[in-house]
């Protein structure tokens, strides 16, 4: 049994108490400043808190605000050298975080679905962390990255989702707008994406050699792949990317100021 406490019961917060809840072996405190927001948590978490005392002793701490509030929650957490504080905070630097605590520090960026255990992370430490290991590994997957690299990995697996829905609601939209009921629309969107996914991670294939075995010569696969190649999807797509990555990086200087 792992002891965990998070700090922060937002999105983010709430989504790696819920995933952790569900894989087992893990002793969680959920601590935030609003009661309010252990509503939709309480249930997944053993034990809420307001007081920032209580997490003090736990194994591994989540530190999981947002990246103006890290600093107000370092004054106040005490942690020892045999811990582990991770955090989530887009930004905000090991360096500045292990400036304020005793703790061993490891930065993880995780994603939305750590609820459902279907997670994607990067991760940077020192040295390997096997609580941390094993978290993450009950979540979903996640690499190992250097921490310089991070600002790309909080826009990929990070800030992705988001373009990944986005992608999702254009399908279904067109899909409904084609005649497929709305709600079954969204179901096939996605489940393809869902499945897709799976593929590109069980297959050792290239992307380009899994679109090839998708389309057939003269079939409806390459009619719609021509209306994509031609298009500056590819290029609109990476730009997303790329503001997300400048913004990861703007907001670790200002943390650093």
């Amino acid at each position: 049994m792992i002891d965990v406490s998070v700090i922060g019961c937002g999105n983010m917060g709430g989504a790696l108490i819920t995933g952790l809840a569900q894989a087992g072996n893990y002793d969680i405190t959920a601590y935030d400043v609003d009661p309010d927001a252990f509503e939709a948590i309480e249930e997944y978490a053993d034990r809420t808190t307001t007081d920032l005392e209580d997490v003090r002793d736990s194994a591994v701490v989540v530190l999981a605000v947002k990246p103006d509030i890290v600093p107000l929650v370092l004054e106040d957490l005490d942690l020892r050298a045999e811990q582990t504080l991770v955090t989530i905070a887009a930004g905000v630097s090991t360096d500045v975080v292990a400036s304020e605590t005793d703790a061993s520090v490891v930065r993880v960026m995780p994603n939305l679905a750590a609820r459902t255990r279907n997670m994607a992370a990067a991760v940077s430490w020192a040295e390997p962390d096997e609580n941390v290991k094993a978290m993450l590994s009950d979540l979903g997957e996640f690499v190992v990255v250097d921490e310089d690299l991070m600002d790309v990995a909080t826009a990929l697996n990070g800030s992705g989702p988001a373009f990944v829905f986005y992608l999702i609601g254009a399908m279904q939209q067109r899909a409904a707008e084609e005649g497929l009921d709305a709600d079954d629309a969204r179901v096939l969107a996605a489940q393809t994406f869902k499945g897709a996914a799976e593929t590109v991670l069980r297959s050792e294939e290239s992307i380009e050699d899994l679109i090839d075995a998708v389309c057939s010569p003269g079939g409806t696969t390459i009619e719609g792949m021509e209306v994509l190649w031609d298009s500056s999807v590819e290029s609109d797509v990476g730009d997303a990317l790329s503001a997300a990555r400048r913004r990861s990086a703007e907001l670790a200087e200002e943390a650093e100021k």
